[in-house]
């Protein structure tokens, strides 16, 4: 064993080379500095369910194909399904960083993403489609797209951790989701935000997962894909924290760990 120093980002670092250590392990220690990959000190790993596991997005875009024929909304003047799911990505997403933050409730949530777009891609008001909302809430949740690499990933961490989901789903649709896709196993404790009461980023739901799992901040660990509610969110709290982007979407300089496929997990834990 040989004590090597490094100059890096202006700052010396000194590491230690162990036989056989990959240039894999070396890469992360250069550019997540934070990270302690060698003297893990977790125990215990908390992810997120939509957009870090369950793939959103994808399933989404499933269902609005479903319903955008079912609906018939060509008919009503929406010509393009492309353009229709593409809109109401974008403002769902904007009303899902607003739940989080407690700034807007469930039922405006629901309420507001497709009034809002079917009005944006100019429907008049009155021939918005009746019940289009519940029927998005029913079929959608059934859909089982996950990440690649999902179930391989989490039976990994689970030989190695104690596994948790917290999630700011709603819960009916948050446990269809998970018994759907059959990942219910892997997790000692899911925590869903609206049973709870509040959501992450608020430190509560923090601290009521780490008391349900017998947990300590120190040897726990967020793993999600929200900058606001699962990083910063945990980080603040004072909990580690890797950021899940799969669009590899620029890095905060706040942000000290970022990930942009589920497999990464296996070289980092």
């Amino acid at each position: 064993m040989s004590g090597v120093v490094f100059d890096f980002e202006f700052r010396m670092f000194n590491f230690e080379f162990i036989d056989g250590m990959s240039y894999f392990w070396l890469f992360y220690l250069f550019k997540h500095p934070k990270l302690n990959i060698r003297n893990s000190k977790y125990n215990h790993i908390f992810l997120d369910l939509d957009h870090t596991i369950w793939d959103f997005d994808k399933n989404a875009e499933e269902t609005l194909h479903e319903l955008y024929a079912i609906h018939n909304l060509k008919e009503s003047g929406l010509h393009s399904a492309d353009l229709f799911i593409e809109t109401y990505t974008r403002n769902n997403h904007k009303l899902w960083a607003q739940y989080h933050v407690g700034e807007i409730t469930k039922d405006y949530l629901r309420e507001a993403r497709f009034r809002t777009t079917f009005l944006e891609l100019g429907l008049h008001p009155d021939a918005i489609p009746e019940g289009f909302e519940d029927d998005y809430v029913k079929l959608c949740p059934t859909k089982t797209n996950l990440f690649p690499d999902a179930h391989e990933v989490l039976q990994y961490l689970q030989s190695k951790y104690t596994l948790h989901l917290i999630s700011n789903g709603f819960q009916e649709s948050t446990e269809i989701k998970i018994e759907g896709t059959n990942i219910g196993g892997y997790f000692q404790n899911v925590i869903i935000s609206e049973v709870v009461g509040v959501n992450k980023p608020d430190p509560a739901i923090f601290q009521h997962a780490l008391d349900l799992a017998g947990a300590t901040k120190q040897e726990s660990i967020m793993v999600g894909d929200s900058l606001e509610a699962d990083v910063r969110g945990a980080l603040n709290f004072g909990m580690d924290a890797i950021y899940f982007n799969p669009h590899n979407a620029p890095k905060p300089d706040d942000v000290p760990v970022q990930i942009n496929s589920l497999r990464e997990l296996v070289g980092l834990l």
